[in-house]
């Protein structure tokens, strides 16, 4: 049954992270071998050593101490080896798990985007991407091998001081109990909550301050300097009192077995007190239990240890997971119908809200286009415009009505042939880390630099790049920011040309241009795409002037059409 505070159990979590961790079960595999290995060995260093030492008392009479110093110098060597080859091989899987998890983040987002992801903060996502995904990996390359050694040592030591006196694994078996079960569990239980805490007020941190980052020219024009201070401030004092509460649960799980590991050397000096009293004295046994149990709870005692880094893993995985078991509004069919070169689209009696509970935002909404129609819809601002395009393009389905594609229904489309035939132009371009060459070829990445070039110049792009450090290649991880925004509308006016779609749909495209630049995009338009479809919102109605269908929007619906004079 599912925790009530969490939406999945630390079984479940486990499982799943395991059958993550199953592509690189060898190298974990190694790695658990290899700590298995090294803790044994610590704890035959620690019973040889004990033998050594009796051997030269005099108290046994079997072995030598050159025989048992050998050994003790063969387990030495086991040891440094052993945790050598778990950290490499643990590491080395688990980094090649965090990689393709990233991987899977990203599939996964792409999928749920835009629909699912309006509540959702873009620092909150990228730090679930970075840094939770990074936490995760305590889990594989720290988690396993101590999940092993925290049965196999307490059995091995049980089975020896059973070999000496039942007695000695009587007084050890509910110390073991206690540690290597009960008080992880309890650590586990108690501490969740803290994880968890820490985790979300961190992420909330991580998105507030690349908030202010992108924010800071409006921070700095309208001096909101030292209030989003304090806010950061604020949010950073949150962050630190869960930290403090994370560390005094750390510190708590990491004190409290001392007490049993010191109770347990007690209680196996009081046994064999007990023992030579009723004449069952066994000082071989008691020295070499004494000397093996220490060693095997420094193993033991570890795992209580990493479940207070655990806490953290599990939080991560957790708001991870949510993520990745979103259900996308948007499906595709196994067997997606083709609709070929658009000709038609029609938007029949469309309905349409954004949550359950929402107001709607459009009702019963018809629009037939045809192939060559020049669209332009107008309306009040949040009538719905907007709205429009992204059901065109499939961001979100329709909640009442259907919209079609040459008669093909929309939801029998393929997004990669809808997003093939249908470019789109929004206010904002956004330009990723590469060059310019590159940022226009994001709908063609295959494209030759002479179609490059050809589709910056109809763009009135051309003459701009021109006057850049490396010209195409200029990378705009270094530029971007020093783009206008009319220059970066101007870039994503230049993937479309270069996309040579059916149909061009634009929100708001010359918002950053002035009269001139937009009198030449409109000119463009006419010249070259006289034969495509356009869809055009804008409350310009100079951008309209080469559009002869106007199509108004009032009262969530196609109130009237007009001509265009």
């Amino acid at each position: 049954m599912k925790n009530k505070k969490f939406q999945y159990s630390i079984s479940e979590m486990t499982r799943r992270l395991l059958k993550i961790a199953s592509p690189v079960k060898v190298f974990l595999t190694a790695a658990t071998l290899a700590s298995i290995l090294g803790n044994l060995s610590q704890m035959g260093l620690m019973g040889f050593g004990a033998l050594l030492i009796l051997s030269c008392a005099g108290t046994i009479e079997f072995g030598s101490p050159v025989l048992f110093g050998i050994f003790m110098t063969i387990c030495g060597f086991i040891i440094v080896g052993g945790r050598y080859l778990e950290g490499v091989t643990s590491h080395a899987g688990a980094y090649r798990l965090l990689a393709s998890m990233r991987t899977h983040l990203f599939e996964t987002i792409r999928k749920l985007a835009p629909a699912c992801l309006m509540d959702r903060k873009k620092g909150d996502i990228l730090n679930v991407a970075v840094s939770d995904i990074e936490t995760i990996e305590f889990f594989f390359a720290h988690t396993i091998g101590p999940m092993f050694t925290v049965i196999i040592l307490p059995c091995t030591t049980l089975g020896l001081a059973f070999y000496f006196n039942p007695l000695f694994a009587m007084v050890l078996l509910p110390i073991y109990l206690v540690i290597s079960i009960l008080l992880p569990l309890v650590a586990m239980k108690a501490g969740r909550p803290i994880g968890m805490h820490y985790r979300s007020r961190l992420g909330e941190l991580k998105s507030l301050v690349l908030e202010s980052v992108y924010g800071m020219k409006d921070i700095q024009i309208f001096g909101y300097g030292p209030n989003q201070l304090k806010t950061v401030q604020n949010q950073n004092q949150k962050v630190n009192r869960a930290a403090h509460g994370l560390t005094l649960h750390k510190q708590t799980v990491s004190s409290a077995p001392t007490f049993f590991v010191y109770l347990a050397r007690i209680l196996i000096l009081l046994t064999a007190a007990y023992l030579a009293g009723h004449g069952a004295e066994n000082p071989v046994g008691t020295v070499v239990i004494s000397f093996v149990a220490t060693a095997s709870f420094s193993s033991t005692f570890s795992l209580t240890m990493v479940v207070s880094s655990l806490l953290e893993a599990f939080a991560a995985a957790e708001r991870l997971f949510i993520i990745e078991d979103t259900k996308p509004e948007i499906t595709e069919i196994s067997r997606p119908q083709k609709f070929g070169s658009i000709q038609k689209i029609a938007f029949e009696h469309v309905s349409f809200r954004y949550t359950k509970e929402g107001d709607e935002i459009l009702k019963d909404f018809h629009l037939e286009i045809k192939k060559g129609d020049k669209i332009g819809i107008v309306g009040e601002s949040g009538i719905g415009k907007s709205t429009v395009l992204r059901l065109l393009l499939r961001f979100w389905n329709p909640t009442g009505g259907a919209i079609t594609i040459n008669g093909v229904l929309l939801e029998n489309t393929a997004l990669s042939e809808l997003h093939q035939r249908i470019a789109v132009l929004e206010q904002d371009t956004f330009l990723f880390n590469g060059s310019i060459a590159d940022n226009i070829a994001i709908g063609k990445p295959h494209a030759a630099m002479e179609e490059i070039v050809l589709a910056a110049k109809r763009a009135g792009l051309h003459d701009f790049i021109q006057t850049l450090p490396d010209g195409y290649q200029t990378e705009m991880g270094q530029m971007g920011a020093r783009l206008s925004g009319g220059e970066r509308q101007r870039v994503g006016i230049a993937r479309v040309m270069l996309a040579d779609p059916d149909v061009v749909v634009m929100d708001e495209p010359t918002s950053s241009l002035d009269v001139l630049h937009e009198k030449e995009l409109l000119k463009t338009l006419e010249e070259e795409y006289s034969d495509k479809t356009w869809i055009i919102i804008s409350h310009r109605m100079s951008t309209l002037t080469g559009c002869n269908r106007i199509i108004r929007l009032e009262d969530r619906k196609a109130a009237e059409q007009e001509s265009v004079i």
